[in-house]
């Protein structure tokens, strides 16, 4: 399981998580996308499902993956959109629960949500490593140097970082995040140029851009030769 992480707000960690899904179902390696941001979430209208779905009863054996829903794009993924009823259950249990009963082929990888709160972190508690995920700028840099040192405290290695809206990636970023960059993925181009381009694709303004997928892609191929306690080589 693969914490997709980063401190601040806005970076792209919904798409990256589901971008990356995408990647490797297209590549024919299940995957599981999992919404860990209850209070906000965005995954399942990013993959056109609902925001939220019925978790099983506590009671029930039944993993809170049995609510997960088939991605509209990529059919060897699955999609776990935040649960109805987040604000009275245990999202690290959760989570716990989701890691237990995920079948070992599938990618998991987690939305996580923004800022340092122990709702951010309760997904770095059960993950088998942390994806970074920020912007080149400055304010997104350095949330995300604080969740790799965070992450690190707890035991979970930062296996590698995506830089978004990225032309470049700026030099030092490797060396200020402690990990290899994994992907560079471009800034996503305006709505009219991807008609012109006939490439609408149905799956929103950022993951209709080829550019975008092609960087997902090229990631995904970096992160599938990772394993728990691993470290991704730096492709970027």
């Amino acid at each position: 399981m693969l914490a997709v992480t980063g401190g601040k707000g806005g970076t792209g960690k919904t798409t990256t998580a589901l971008g990356l899904a995408r990647a490797f179902g297209r590549a024919g390696t299940p995957a599981i996308a999992v919404d860990a941001d209850w209070d906000l979430p965005d995954l399942g209208a990013v993959a056109a499902a609902d925001r939220r779905v019925t978790y099983p009863d506590r009671g029930d054996d039944d993993s809170p993956l049995a609510a997960a829903v088939a991605d509209a794009v990529a059919p060897a993924v699955r999609v776990l959109p935040a649960p109805t009823d987040g604000r009275d259950r245990d999202r690290r249990g959760a989570l716990r629960a989701v890691a237990a009963s995920a079948p070992e082929e599938p990618r998991v990888l987690v939305d996580c949500p923004a800022g340092a709160s122990p709702d951010a972190v309760a997904p770095l508690r059960v993950a088998d490593g942390a994806l970074l995920v920020t912007e080149p700028c400055a304010a997104a840099l350095r949330d995300a140097a604080k969740t790799a040192a965070v992450a690190r405290r707890l035991g979970t290695p930062v296996v590698g970082a995506v830089v978004t809206r990225a032309a470049a990636v700026p030099a030092g970023v490797g060396d200020l995040l402690g990990c290899p960059i994994v992907a560079r993925v471009p800034r996503a181009s305006a709505p009219h140029e991807r008609e012109e381009k006939g490439n609408t694709g149905g799956s929103g303004p950022v993951l209709g851009d080829e550019r975008v997928v092609d960087a997902y892609t090229r990631g995904a191929d970096t992160v599938a030769g990772w394993g728990p306690g691993e470290i991704c080589p730096t492709r970027a």
